[in-house]
């Protein structure tokens, strides 16, 4: 029976020692791949093409950072083309612009963060976090330039969007303020909501 993405995630972090990679870090990833893993079992998906990394990429990110698990990925890693539309490519380029750094964890992030964009929850559910406020550590630790220029605090996938829209010229919003706009709560509002890697039932939820 597949394992679920609330059992994937411990497995994972329990594989990870010895990597010597920081523990957020791991965190970071153990639960974004394990959304992944959790939403392939259910989907019949690729892996790859549900966090956005081709099969090389994803070796060397669970190499590297879950050794534990390592030699049971042999079907993961298999070849796998990736589709990147241009509102995905676009995502990648804001992110890798404003990059801390261009190592390969934030080449991985960068592909992760984008591709989970497309799904439909809030942000910070779909990478598989416990609360907005883990996706707001990761953009000033990984991304600080652009989390500087969130100063009011927009929901991430809404501020991404506007980024991308302002940079490619378009006009995303026509308000002249936010305060004026009748939108401000989309974009400004709470994200409340439950963490799906803590959904104890998710994939047999996602298949009844």
């Amino acid at each position: 029976m597949p394992m679920r993405a609330d059992e994937i995630y411990p497995w994972l972090m329990e594989a990870s020692e010895g990597s010597g990679m920081d523990p957020f870090d791991v965190h970071v990833c153990a639960s974004i791949l394990a959304m992944g893993l959790g939403e392939s079992a259910v989907e019949g998906v690729s892996v790859c093409k549900l966090v956005g990394l081709d099969g090389n990429s994803l070796r060397c990110l669970i190499e590297g950072m879950f050794p534990g698990v390592a030699g049971q990925f042999d079907e993961t890693f298999k070849p796998c083309a990736l589709t990147i539309d241009a509102e995905e490519q676009s995502l990648r380029d804001i992110l890798w612009m404003y990059a801390s750094s261009h190592g390969p964890l934030h080449r991985d992030l960068t592909a992760m963060i984008a591709r989970r964009c497309i799904r439909p929850h809030h942000l910070w559910q779909d990478l598989g976090f416990r609360n907005r406020g883990e996706l707001s550590r990761l953009m000033t630790r990984h991304f600080s330039l652009l989390a500087a220029k969130n100063r009011g605090d927009m929901k991430w996938k809404k501020f991404l969007y506007r980024m991308v829209c302002g940079t490619e010229g378009f006009t995303f919003c026509a308000a002249p303020v936010c305060s004026d706009c009748d939108d401000f709560a989309l974009c400004f509002g709470a994200e409340d909501g439950e963490s799906l890697l803590a959904q104890a039932n998710f994939a047999q939820a996602a298949t009844v």
